[in-house]
């Protein structure tokens, strides 16, 4: 299988009829996200409100502490916006993320976590391997986990994948043993392995040099040029650059929304 072929199988599972495909695959809603209580609370959101649709390739640039990382959590479920103000009152309207149409603020944490290794891969600055594990049993977790194929029909496609990212002479090496831009590979594949609808990534290059960033950034590329949807949180200029879609952070607020060719790039 060429390798074109094998990114164009990620997409094939998720073809969808017309009525599911007037939702948004991701959707905030007046999203507010505070932390801490009484006189030292940090409003980081401060009533957000995007969509992603299937099949885009977003970026989501701004400085540190713009809120660009933690609503990268929110769209993916890996936290949830908060309800109510400062002051204890009900933002209006409701706080909510919305991930393939489903009100993930209806959801049980069991419910939630079971829609996110369903529906999202993460990609994440530092890859969260297990360091006594081989390449591929850490891509086969989340497979495990899922149930939706045999564990041998799950180590198969580990090993698939893997050997599709350029590690197929890594499958069975211990991720201690193993390069940052290797480690980051396998964190890919990790995200890859349930078929997701979307794979979200806070700043995947941030920990790698110039030559391993750029091989990772041609992988999203060639990932989001078959269909697959991504969203990237990155400082990485030149990363950022590549999606089709740049949304920009600055204070908690989405201060700029463009596209490629409002950019004058060519993606």
């Amino acid at each position: 299988m060429a390798r074109t072929d094998f990114l164009l199988s990620q997409r094939r599972s998720q073809v969808r009829g017309p009525d599911a495909s007037e939702d948004p695959l991701l959707r905030a809603q007046n999203v507010h996200r505070l932390l801490g209580s009484k006189d030292l609370v940090t409003h980081i959101l401060k009533g957000v409100d995007i969509r992603i649709e299937r099949n885009e390739y977003v970026s989501i640039v701004g400085a540190s502490g713009s809120g660009k990382s933690t609503l990268l959590y929110l769209l993916g479920g890996l936290d949830r916006p908060s309800q109510l103000d400062s002051d204890g009152n009900p933002f209006a309207p409701l706080s909510r993320v919305f991930i393939d149409g489903e009100d993930t603020t209806q959801l049980s944490d069991t419910d939630l976590a079971r829609l996110r290794n369903h529906k999202v891969g993460f990609v994440f600055q530092f890859h969260y391997l297990l360091k006594e594990f081989t390449a591929q049993e850490n891509v086969c977790l989340p497979m495990f986990k899922l149930g939706r194929w045999s564990r041998g029909e799950a180590m198969e496609r580990g090993a698939m994948l893997l050997n599709r990212l350029g590690l197929g002479d890594k499958i069975r090496r211990r991720a201690n043993r193993l390069s940052g831009g290797e480690q980051q590979r396998v964190a890919i594949a990790r995200a890859l392995a349930n078929e997701p609808a979307v794979v979200l990534a806070d700043e995947p290059t941030g920990n790698l040099d110039k030559r391993n960033s750029e091989v990772v950034a041609d992988i999203l590329q060639e990932l989001a040029s078959t269909g697959q949807t991504i969203v990237i949180v990155t400082h990485d200029l030149a990363l950022a650059s590549k999606a089709r879609r740049q949304i920009q952070m600055e204070d908690g607020n989405v201060v700029g929304d463009s596209s490629a060719s409002d950019r004058g790039v060519l993606a």
